[in-house]
């Protein structure tokens, strides 16, 4: 019994992946650039988007993220997609604990390198990780990615958080799939592939 460990995220050309949904999501840092993913949104990245959520058996999110999606999916009705991430199992990794009234959660309280490594092996299928760039950062350091699904925008912000930092476990990567939309973004999987292949050019 495992889990794999899917990240899922949206990232502008340079790497950025705060704030993609709105201003006000994620300010923190001065970020003065929310919202830089809406107008690229077509029916290519709903397609795109939907067959992440499809694969998916369950979720995991920081504290922030889930505070943010339980305000907006438990109102959004069965058919207008409300009904495949109500229904699925939702974890969140949290120092301290919270109420969490969004059905099927469970909150896994302590450090987070250590609560998901348990979730992987307690539980089957795919998990996905949506967002979340400060749990990202934990479970990127410990080395609990197994898989990467980026949705990549055509902006350049030159600031704000990046998907990769330093203290990123190195790892080798096999891309899977890709695909593009009619407005511009690039779609790319990569599975871990082991450890980083050295070689010389000369």
């Amino acid at each position: 019994m495992a889990s794999k460990l899917v990240v899922s995220t949206f990232l502008s050309l340079d790497g950025v992946m705060q704030g993609p949904g709105g201003p006000g999501e994620d300010d923190s840092g001065g970020f003065a650039f929310g919202g830089w993913l809406t107008p690229h949104v077509d029916e290519g990245f709903e397609q795109i988007m939907g067959q992440v959520f499809d694969r998916a058996d369950s979720l995991l999110l920081g504290r922030r993220s889930y505070d943010i999606l339980a305000s907006y999916w438990p109102d959004v009705p069965d058919e207008e997609g409300g009904q495949k991430i109500n229904s699925m199992t939702k974890y969140v990794a949290t120092r301290s604990p919270i109420d969490a009234s969004w059905r099927n959660t469970e909150i896994l309280v302590g450090d987070a390198a250590e609560t998901v490594a348990d979730l992987k092996q307690r539980t089957d299928g795919e998990i996905l990780v949506q967002g979340s760039s400060d749990l990202l950062r934990t479970l990127q350091q410990a080395d609990l990615v197994d898989e990467y699904r980026l949705l990549i925008f055509p902006v350049v912000l030159g600031d704000g958080k990046r998907l990769f930092a330093p203290g990123t476990a190195a790892a080798g990567l096999r891309m899977t799939e890709t695909r593009s939309t009619p407005a511009g973004v690039v779609y790319v999987a990569y599975e871990r592939a082991g450890k980083p292949v050295l070689a010389s050019l000369g």
